[in-house]
């Protein structure tokens, strides 16, 4: 018999601590209670590289890759690298056939040190500089999209190749999400609206220029997307404007960017975006279109992020306190916080949380997950069930953590950012080291010169340095 005959408490918590649908696949508990993910347990992460810990299952994120190529036949999959980029994950992309979307300098610099094929980079933002443009344009990459006429002009000035451009357009979609990433409608910052002056313009203006060339148009609805009806609404508007862009500037463009926003469940039983019938419906409105318009059929690209990576990722914790409140909250302090995940105080994200390191005894209460930041509004997760014996030293999972968080990670109360490790087939590979206070420091100009600690976690790291260890 084995402890989970005799805890049947602990069995049921073991199995709903590993819901497939939102950790990682390769995710199993062990007769210990201890989480394992890629073949590692994940309190021998803990051990090794200290808490808080970002953990990326390799094997999960190639397979998602993998399911779209096979899922969405003919059409291209550009990785959009805002989700999770570091020179091993943009290897990760390109090995499995995919192109990759940066939207900054700093992360056209990662792709190029990856060795990533320029031509298969695509370039996004909303305010590109003259620099960032430039760098660009030098590198070849194969895409730039443009996002304003100011743009424009800076491109014109700049460009010395041939250079292939998209034109970002917003189809005044509303997805009904949170306001910070419905970016389909009209009134937001990115792009062009389809009826308006400026965005004849910019066609006109760019297919004036000798080295600029338009291939085609991008739209990007928001985020969570979940129902592919929208995906058929954007295509059934964006046709009849490239039919119209033929008739007015005889241009005929063969190249239909519809974005990403591919939704993914962060709880048990949320729903997630059909790849199958995202292609059924792609497949039908874009034939009906075309024939509607008289319009050869574009190629057609999509652009996930999370719906790669954010399942394959999961962040670690160790329990520094808890606090009961009389009639209230019991509240789980950890030693990471909105630091390393800001999208609860963005836009009231909700996660699974999972003790890691053993299994409970006894029932499961609801708590509220806080981090160590001076702010009221640093929760990781609010009202999760754990083990009403939880306590201070034990190992938290938080699961879907490998979008946006390492991304959008900062150094809020100057503490550094985490690790992230990569796990696969029983192997753990340091992906980034944990941010150091003397990594913090050396941007300090006023500080004296510290040399950078070691990348293995150390916790008495700042006596060291306050002793010049």
């Amino acid at each position: 018999m084995t402890l989970l005959d005799h805890l049947p408490t602990s069995s049921h918590v073991s199995q709903d601590r590993i819901d497939r649908a939102v950790w990682p696949s390769t995710s199993t508990v062990d007769c210990g209670g201890r989480l394992w993910v890629g073949g590692v347990s994940l309190t021998d992460i803990a051990d090794q590289f200290g808490t808080p810990s970002y953990v990326i299952d390799e094997a999960d994120f190639r397979a998602r890759i993998q399911h779209y190529r096979s899922a969405l036949p003919g059409v291209r999959v550009v990785y959009a690298g805002k989700s999770l980029l570091t020179t091993t994950v943009a290897r990760w992309v390109t090995e499995e056939g995919l192109g990759l979307d940066v939207c900054s300098a700093g992360e056209l610099a990662i792709a190029l040190a990856a060795g990533v094929d320029p031509a298969r980079i695509v370039m996004h933002g909303n305010a590109k500089t003259v620099d960032e443009l430039r760098e660009a344009t030098t590198a070849g990459v194969g895409r730039i999209v443009v996002d304003s006429l100011t743009e424009i002009s800076h491109l014109a000035a700049l460009v010395r190749h041939p250079q292939q451009v998209l034109l970002r357009v917003t189809p005044d979609i509303d997805i009904h999400g949170h306001r910070a990433v419905n970016t389909g409608v009209a009134d937001q910052k990115f792009g062009f609206t389809l009826d308006d002056g400026p965005f004849n313009e910019a066609v006109a203006r760019i297919s004036a220029h000798e080295l600029l060339t338009l291939v085609g148009l991008h739209c990007h609805l928001g985020s969570q997307i979940t129902d592919q009806a929208l995906y058929g609404q954007a295509i059934r508007r964006l046709v009849p404007a490239l039919a119209d862009i033929r008739a007015r500037h005889g241009v005929t463009l063969g190249e239909l960017n519809i974005g990403g926003g591919h939704g993914v469940p962060y709880l048990t039983g949320e729903p997630e975006l059909d790849l199958g019938a995202l292609w059924a419906t792609v497949s039908r409105t874009l034939e009906e279109s075309c024939a509607a318009e008289c319009f050869p059929r574009p190629n057609i690209v999509v652009e996930p992020g999370r719906a790669i990576s954010a399942r394959a990722g999961v962040t670690l914790y160790r329990v520094v306190t808890l606090k009961t409140r009389p009639g209230g909250r019991t509240f789980v302090a950890v030693d990471g916080g909105m630091s390393d995940n800001p999208r609860v105080a963005l836009y009231d994200a909700k996660y699974s949380v999972a003790l890691a390191n053993r299994h409970a005894v006894g029932p499961v209460a609801p708590m509220t997950l806080v981090g160590r930041h001076c702010e009221a509004g640093d929760e990781l997760a609010r009202d999760v069930l754990l083990p009403a014996d939880l306590r201070p030293g034990d190992l938290l999972a938080v699961a879907c953590t490998g979008a946006y968080n390492h991304s959008m990670a900062s150094t809020y109360n100057t503490v550094g950012r985490p690790p992230l490790v990569a796990v696969h087939r029983g192997h753990v590979r340091e992906l980034v080291r944990r941010e150091t206070v003397a990594d913090l420091l050396s941007r300090d100009r006023g500080a004296p010169d510290i040399r950078p600690a070691s990348s293995s976690y150390n916790s008495s790291g700042c006596a060291a340095l306050l002793h010049g260890e």
